[in-house]
This record gives C-alpha cells, structure tokens and sequence, in this order.
C-alpha cells in the first residue's frame, strides 16, 4: 500500500512540473484575444523573434469602422485608423512569458511598458506600467 501512495505522488508531481512547460510554448500567445475593456478584439501573430498585436475590433470600432486615433498624444498620429492598428510590439521571450514591450491604449493615447504572461490556454494576463509600481493588470481570453 506504502508503494501505490508513493507512486501517486510522484505521478501527481510530475504532472505539475510538466503544467508550466506546456504554457511556456513560444506560440502560446499567438491568437485572437478578448479584452475586458468594450469588447476590444486584439490579434496576436509573431514578428521576427518577438510578438505584435493588432486591434481588429471593438464596440466603438464596430459602431464606426473609420474610428480615429484621436486621443493619441502625437498629434501627427491622430488621424490613424485604429482597425488594424498595432497596438502591441517590442516583446523578449523570458521563459514562459514575454518582456520588455509596450501596449499602446487608444482610450488615453498613452503608451505603457508591458509584460504578457499565459495563464492557461485560453487565458493572458496582460500587465501595463506607467512606471513600477504604477500597473494594472488584464485578464484577455482566447478567441481562436
């Protein structure tokens, strides 16, 4: 009986060290994501080594798909479409999550520092920084 207990310990350890290396795939962030503000939709895709995301709809984008970029605080880049935009570059891959990029939120035109980590298949958390300890973190949920 001893034998059996230690044998399913062992099982229930190794399958919670496998867990992180299965959220830690490169491509685990590659997808089409939810954002919790107006029903943003941002699609992530690879750009050389790192990742970029592209802001393909949104409540006020679906109401007006000519939306402008008009809280941006250039004033040269106000007149951008935000369908399409990137909103999301400049990450590292740091293990299972990625580093040292930015998000840009068209609410309030500010560019914030950004770290994106995958908590499950179909989840991200998406933390941004005005400077540390200034952040806030997202929950974004997989689309597809």
């Amino acid at each position: 009986m001893h034998t059996r207990k230690s044998a399913i310990f062992v099982s229930v350890v190794a399958l919670g060290l496998s867990a992180p290396a299965l959220a830690a795939a490169p491509d685990s962030v590659i997808g089409t994501w939810r954002t919790p503000s107006k029903h943003g939709t941002v699609e992530i895709s690879s750009c050389g080594a790192s990742i970029c995301g592209r802001l393909t709809n949104s409540d006020n984008i679906s109401k007006n798909p000519d939306l402008r970029d008009v809280n941006n605080k250039d004033e040269a880049k106000r007149d951008r479409k935000l369908k399409g935009l990137q909103i999301v570059g400049g990450f590292k891959q740091d293990g299972a999550k990625w580093t040292g990029g930015t998000i840009y939120n068209p609410e309030d035109g500010g560019t914030y520092q950004a770290t994106i980590t995958p908590a499950g298949p179909d989840s991200l958390k998406l933390k941004g920084c005005i400077v540390w300890p200034l952040c806030k973190t997202q929950t974004w949920t997989r689309i597809k």
